[in-house]
């Protein structure tokens, strides 16, 4: 294990490691709610899971199962309080729709914020539930994903593909 990613998860009480189509995910909760779902190139070991990360998991199976087009599990990911506003926003994406950055920025109430909404957006802690992945460019191409752009046109494809509406992603 890394050091940096130990002493991450040392200060964590709960966490588990996710097998997803598109790569490990590392769940982790204070017990409570979930504060970060990150991708992992490998299983994290010594994995002590709780009720709300085990809830997390299923609700991810059901995510790429194509069962589940919205999560409902208690989330409280660390932030600023700019940051935080940006990704209750990303909340609000439908599924299987995209929006841009500038867009983000006008819904938060400022257009020139559109920068630092990608910077916000680049931190999402949350990973999928928390759906960054549907944020692209103006021009409608796919741009920045902390996960790599990989993920990020696996994920859009994967929602367009059990999108209700089957509006074109990009």
């Amino acid at each position: 294990m890394r050091a940096g990613l130990f002493l991450y998860l040392s200060v964590m009480e709960y966490f588990d490691t996710y097998q997803s189509p598109i790569g490990f995910l590392t769940v982790c909760s204070d017990g409570e709610s979930i504060t970060r779902i990150s991708f992992s190139e490998e299983r994290q070991q010594g994995a002590r899971s709780c009720p709300v990360v085990d809830s997390a998991i299923n609700q991810l199976n059901e995510y790429f199962s194509g069962e589940r087009l919205n999560f409902d599990i208690p989330l409280n990911p660390s932030g600023t309080g700019f940051q935080k506003k940006v990704w209750n926003e990303l909340g609000t994406i439908p599924f299987g729709q995209t929006i841009s950055y500038r867009n983000i920025a006008i819904r938060i109430g400022d257009v020139k914020t559109i920068r630092a909404v990608g910077t916000a957006n680049g931190k999402n802690p949350v990973a999928i539930v928390i759906p960054c992945h549907r944020v692209i460019g103006a021009d409608g191409k796919l741009v920045g994903y902390a996960g790599g752009l990989w993920r990020k046109k696996w994920l859009l494809n994967h929602e367009a593909n059990f999108n209700p509406v089957k509006n074109t992603l990009f």
